[in-house]
């Protein structure tokens, strides 16, 4: 039976992916390396870690599985229809992933400038309207990149457990497999406190809802840590805040063995 490494919502953060990736055991050709989705925006290398994810995937031996998250499936929107409503949020980190791609340095407050840990930059650096009209319909992106985004799958299943980017909506009187999820973007989106409390079942291994925000007397995973890994009753979530203050998580199935880029 091969081992699994499930990794966390990177965001941009490609340090923080480099270090994970040293911290991790090496994976073979019986291995696979499931990524959870939210490759892109907040953190400075948005273009570089999807680049790297990318590289992975080509180069083995480990098989990679890289999943769509809500932000790849936003920018989707954003190329296909508009979404203004998405780019115009600085919280979103969609001038980073634009600054990323166009090759610029992000702009950093100065001292004490910001709201918080990890703030700071989000606060102080506003895009104008040539940054607008560029994330407008995302025409900054390479088309091969848009090509790879649009082959993201919603969902992974090994003999370990399920994979999705956020989570399984209730449907009816249970939690549906994500293939009978309708409509699959659902398993993108999900912030439901029912999810994490109530599913039971094969085990689901999610990112998307910070860890921190998850019910902390539902983890038996340092539970004194509400910023660590999430472990629930049939689920684990793995998003610890990269690219926005926090650090990268990865979960390794079947020993349950946990790696983190701090």
């Amino acid at each position: 039976m091969g081992r699994t490494l499930a990794i966390g919502d990177i965001h941009g953060d490609l340090d923080a992916l480099e270090r994970l990736l040293i911290n991790a055991p090496r994976l073979g050709a019986d291995d696979t390396i499931v990524f959870l989705g939210d490759y892109l925006d907040r953190g400075p290398h948005s273009a570089q870690v999807i680049a790297r994810v990318r590289a992975l995937a080509a180069s083995g031996p480990a098989k990679v599985v890289a999943l769509r998250g809500n932000h790849e499936d936003a920018w989707l929107k954003v190329i296909d229809q508009g979404w203004f409503e998405f780019i115009i949020v600085r919280g979103n980190g969609c001038l980073d992933t634009l600054r990323s791609f166009q090759g610029r340095e992000p702009k950093v407050a100065t001292e004490g400038e910001g709201k918080g840990e990890g703030e700071a930059s989000l606060a102080r650096d506003t895009p104008d309207s040539e940054d607008f009209a560029a994330m407008e319909r995302g025409a900054f992106f390479p088309p091969d990149v848009v090509a790879w985004m649009r082959e993201l799958p919603y969902f992974y299943e090994d003999e370990h457990a399920i994979y999705v980017h956020a989570g399984i909506k209730r449907q009816g009187e249970g939690f549906p497999h994500p293939s009978q999820t309708t409509p699959p973007s659902a398993l993108l989106w999900l912030r439901d406190r029912d999810f994490f409390v109530n599913y039971r079942g094969k085990l689901v291994v999610f990112g998307h809802t910070v860890t921190k925000s998850l019910p902390p007397e539902l983890s038996t995973f340092t539970p004194e840590d509400p910023a660590d890994l999430w472990a629930g009753p049939a689920c684990a979530g793995l998003d610890t805040g990269c690219g926005k203050g926090g650090f990268l998580t990865g979960l390794l199935l079947p020993e349950r063995l946990v790696y983190e880029s701090r």
